[in-house]
């Protein structure tokens, strides 16, 4: 199970080690959540979908890996940072997204909540 707590707590002071905590203000840290984000896309783009479903298997994997974990690290930066408790925030967003996009409604198609 992943212990965001200790990882936040690893990176904060990865960040402190190095004095980078003045970078570290949400508004820059969101913006390098989309960069890395963008270089996770990058790891995909032009692949066959077939491609990128055995991406893992291929000589890509571990740039994806990599760029995965960047992003997961400015996330929780960003969480931190803001007092966002990640888990608590996604399973809020479950709940509301369930009654935005009701089984009867949704199943089996990938329509915007407001198409339903």
């Amino acid at each position: 199970m992943l212990d965001t707590a200790q990882i936040q707590e690893k990176i904060s002071q990865f960040a402190r080690e190095r004095e980078w905590e003045k970078f570290h203000t949400p508004k820059n840290i969101a913006m390098a959540l989309t960069v890395e984000a963008s270089e996770l896309m990058e790891q995909f783009q032009w692949l066959t979908a077939e491609e990128a479903n055995s991406v893992m298997s291929s000589e890509k994997a571990q740039a994806v890996k990599h760029e995965v974990a960047d992003v997961a690290v400015y996330l929780l930066r960003l969480c931190d940072l803001l007092k966002i408790d990640l888990q608590s925030a996604i399973e809020e967003k479950i709940q509301l997204n369930a009654k935005k996009y009701p089984i009867e409604k949704s199943k089996g198609h990938a329509r915007k909540y407001d198409e339903l």
